[in-house]
């Protein structure tokens, strides 16, 4: 059985036990977290959302916060002499997938 959710402006493929990195959702480390934006979720039939399936959710639980390697911007022009190095380090929230709901 898996679900595909939305969160953060995107669009992830879970089943149960699945670990997965999303954006950061705000919520501290070993509480519980539910997804009510289901799209699609797939079982004995597929049940596919109108934009979403009522009544489903996704229940996970939230194993730790962080920060992804980073990513450097660096802009530059030619005979000008301007040039500019930028790093970014986007926050994540790591959470397993516990139990879908349909």
């Amino acid at each position: 059985m898996y679900a595909i959710i939305a969160t953060g402006g995107k669009q992830y493929k879970v089943s149960e036990g699945d670990v997965i990195k999303v954006e950061k959702l705000g919520v501290e480390a070993g509480s519980a977290y539910t997804f009510d934006q289901v799209l699609v979720v797939s079982g004995d039939e597929v049940k596919v959302g109108d934009p979403t399936v009522a009544g489903a959710t996704v229940e996970a639980s939230v194993i730790e916060d962080g920060k992804a390697k980073k990513v450097i911007v660096y802009k530059y022009k030619r005979k000008t002499g301007y040039h500019k190095k930028q790093g970014h380090r986007q926050p994540y929230t790591k959470v397993k997938i516990e139990k879908i709901n349909a």
